[in-house]
């Protein structure tokens, strides 16, 4: 099972997500993840422009999923971008 931590960019087919769970829960086969697209439409705040290896992706908050860890490989960090993706799922759930 991959070790993956909260604001690991993960990969999965060609797809890159973010992990957004709490590194508090207990290990589970699966974690919760928001893809990161290059052509999403963005709304402010909701979806920022998070910059993984150089290339600006769109963070698709309202497509957050949970995916096995063990179909996908940590590829990345964007802890430095915590903020932004912190303020996205909390505009999700709680529309502030």
């Amino acid at each position: 099972m991959e070790r993956l931590t909260r604001y690991d960019v993960a990969e999965y087919h060609g797809v890159k997500m973010v992990v957004v769970e709490s590194d508090l829960l207990p290990p589970d086969p699966a974690v919760v993840v928001i893809p990161l697209l290059a052509d999403y439409p963005a709304v402010k705040e909701l979806n920022p422009s998070i910059l993984v290896n150089g290339r600006r992706l769109i963070l698709a908050t309202r497509l957050i999923a949970a995916v096995r860890r063990s179909s996908v490989r940590r590829v990345g960090n964007v802890a430095e971008q915590g903020d932004l993706i912190n303020r996205a799922v909390d505009i999700l759930v709680a529309g502030v």
